[in-house]
């Protein structure tokens, strides 16, 4: 049986609403993020889903969790690799002020990817990690398809781990929007 990968990024929560840099900031769905979780259930039904992993971070989990009860797929399997990057000194300051504290950055279609914050994990150590979730659904012997549950960062280095790209590749990959759902397949 051939499975599939399916990534999907959290709905929007508190911080996204307020345009801050979240990183591992633990905040909850919004109202529309619930309804953007809810709409993505809705969507993913018809992909014969077998398993769901998540983020332990709340807005991943709630919305690996709505996916599950309107899919019945259950458990939700939290994977610790699955979290977003870490931010450092970036984490909870206003997305406009990323040039004020940033001078080594890539510009992508709709985001500026910092990568000389102070404390915060490098675009390779994130690349790693997807690696290792890749790894380990390969090595987990379930069949069928596996929908992730992630957030932005981690969420494309996931694609790059996946087609065998560089971390900066993947960070020039199309922004990665709340509650959207990539397919990661080969031809």
């Amino acid at each position: 049986m051939r499975s599939t990968v399916y990534i999907v990024r959290h709905g929007q929560d508190e911080d996204n609403a307020a345009d801050i840099l979240n990183g591992r900031r633990d905040r909850p769905l919004t109202q529309l993020g619930r309804k953007q979780a809810a709409m993505v259930a809705d969507i993913v039904t018809s992909y014969d889903i077998s398993t769901i992993y998540s983020s332990p971070l709340k807005r991943a989990y709630e919305t690996a969790q709505i996916i599950a009860l309107k899919s019945i797929i259950e458990p939700v399997i939290i994977v610790p690799d699955l979290i977003e990057r870490d931010f450092g000194n970036m984490t909870g300051k206003p997305v406009a002020d990323i040039l004020k504290y940033s001078s080594n950055y890539i510009r992508s279609d709709k985001v500026i990817h910092f990568l000389d914050a102070e404390g915060a994990e490098s675009m390779a150590d994130v690349l790693k990690r997807a690696h290792r979730v890749l790894d380990g659904i390969n090595k987990s012997q379930i069949n069928g398809n596996f929908l992730l549950v992630t957030h932005g960062d981690i969420g494309k280095m996931l694609r790059a781990a996946f087609y065998g790209w560089s971390w900066r590749k993947g960070l020039e990959t199309p922004y990665f929007d709340n509650a959207e759902i990539v397919e990661l397949s080969k031809p």
